[in-house]
């Protein structure tokens, strides 16, 4: 256990800043799931943008890669264009 008080408030913040973290890439890929399931293309426009923000947002705070980020979105960009 942690005995200085810098080490308790640094593990405090570490498991908020974790639940956070959590919560945010838990729901861009179930935002991205969903974009998935879209068969509409003029549907699948509208969220695309959303999406793709939510992504770069996680890229920003380092919770994905930024590798990772490009490709996603390159994968969403191109699920919808194929649409019809």
């Amino acid at each position: 256990m942690a005995n200085h008080k810098s080490a308790l408030k640094r593990i405090r913040s570490n498991e908020a800043k974790h639940v956070k973290n959590k919560y945010q890439h838990k729901t861009t890929r179930n935002a991205i799931k969903n974009m998935q399931e879209i068969e509409v293309k003029k549907d699948a426009e509208a969220a695309l943008p959303n999406i793709l923000s939510m992504v770069d947002k996680l890229a920003k705070n380092n919770i994905i890669h930024d590798n990772k980020a490009a490709n996603l979105k390159s994968k969403l960009t191109k699920h919808v264009s194929a649409l019809s």
